[in-house]
């Protein structure tokens, strides 16, 4: 009954976490163009700042899920969020540290129309203010602290659960959902609220010099994770496996008082040598070989490789996209996150549900999973192919009525 209270408390933890920092992930997504008009940097420094959370968790990555899952896991998720939550907070930090934004006052037209023509593409240039530096950091730090979650949080429960349900306690977090929602709302508001008259504003959230409060984003979702590492501190180091204490139990009534004596000092002599503590020299020492070992194995090396430009392509659509229905489309900040979070997070959401009550239903194995997943990886290509057709298709009669007109 303990072990089932541990794992459920586990497990809610963990579906939380996972929330939060989806939260928090998809909300710096949203906010990019926001911090790009914020410091006046260019797209090819802010897409440094972005990857900068990719950075830091490769900086940890390795040395975290081999030295972690040898140490207290739930523990070391705990730090994990206190170091995104301090992130968080950092990134905002510049924010209170600069004077009020001053947009550009010159401009013959504003995007009140939300036409194309009044958005121009921005040239490279020079970044605007030093501050970015902050936001950069701050992005590291969310990729450190997020290192440990995914890989130390799948262990334990693969380690204490039943092997069956695991798949199902992965059910997606509408976290990311939440996120661009954030977004577009908070960029709907002046980013210097509370600190000017916003009767003195002259423009709206529809005109490409508006910045919404991005910083305000941060403090939400670092709060977020912050709460969210609470109950790690209160789960223990290690449980039996799930479904082997009742089998233990059953054995124990069935066995006489004197079995029990004489059974109950070896059973804890063995579960003391189990316990014996390792040093760091010796987990440090098995650290290159394992490494190696890992990367020789063909299969997994494929599986990376493959991750690689799965992650590759969606990270570069989902951090520019916005940026992109902005200035092609002529939409608002505001608008355009919100159609990213509504028609595609919910598709990823709902994927991740399928595949796990798919995995559940018709108990797939490794081989089955592989199918699954490659089936998956072809229809998602096909359907983004198709984009480029139907981009072609709604651009050729305007292009068509340009020449025409000249």
């Amino acid at each position: 009954m303990l072990l089932l209270c541990f794992l459920q408390l586990f497990l809610a933890s963990l579906a939380f976490v996972y929330f939060s920092k989806a939260f928090g992930g998809a909300y710096m997504k949203s906010s990019i163009t926001q911090i790009e008009r914020r410091f006046d940097i260019p797209s090819s420094l802010i897409g440094v700042i972005d990857g900068s959370f990719e950075m830091g968790n490769l900086l940890v990555i390795a040395f975290v899920s081999y030295f972690g899952a040898k140490l207290h896991r739930p523990r070391l998720i705990g730090i994990g969020c206190l170091i995104m939550a301090a992130g968080s907070f950092l990134i905002a930090l510049p924010h209170f540290f600069q004077g009020p934004f001053k947009y550009e006052t010159s401009l013959s037209h504003s995007n009140t129309d939300n036409s194309s023509e009044s958005i121009l593409p921005s040239c490279e240039k020079a970044a605007g203010s030093s501050m970015w530096i902050y936001v950069f950091l701050g992005n590291m730090l969310r990729g450190i602290g997020e290192t440990p979650i995914m890989p130390l949080g799948i262990s334990y429960l693969d380690d204490f659960s039943r092997e069956e349900n695991t798949p199902f306690y992965l059910v997606g977090i509408l976290g990311p959902m939440f996120g661009f929602m954030l977004g577009s709302f908070l960029a709907k508001i002046y980013v210097d609220i509370g600190s000017v008259d916003l009767d003195t504003v002259t423009i709206t959230y529809k005109d490409s010099r508006w910045v919404g409060a991005w910083w305000l984003g941060f403090i939400v979702t670092g709060t977020v994770i912050l709460l969210s590492s609470i109950p790690f501190w209160f789960l223990p180091k290690s449980l039996p496996k799930q479904g082997q204490e009742q089998s233990k139990s059953k054995s124990t009534e069935l066995s006489t008082v004197a079995e029990q004596e004489n059974f109950l000092p070896e059973e804890n002599q063995e579960h003391e040598d189990k316990e014996k503590p390792v040093t760091f020299k010796e987990l440090a020492k098995d650290f290159i070989p394992s490494l190696k070992r890992l990367f020789k194995n063909g299969i997994y090396s494929l599986m990376v490789l493959t991750y690689l430009v799965v992650v590759n392509g969606f990270i570069g659509m989902i951090t520019f996209k916005p940026k992109y229905l902005e200035q092609v489309y002529g939409q608002s900040a505001s608008k355009a996150i919100f159609l990213i979070g509504i028609l595609n997070l919910p598709a990823v959401a709902l994927g991740i549900i399928t595949g796990g009550f798919v995995l559940k239903r018709f108990k797939l194995g490794v081989i089955g999973a592989a199918r699954v997943s490659f089936g998956a990886s072809v229809a998602s290509f096909c359907l983004l192919a198709a984009q480029i057709f139907i981009n072609l298709v709604c651009k050729y009669p305007t292009l068509k009525s340009i020449d025409e007109g000249e």
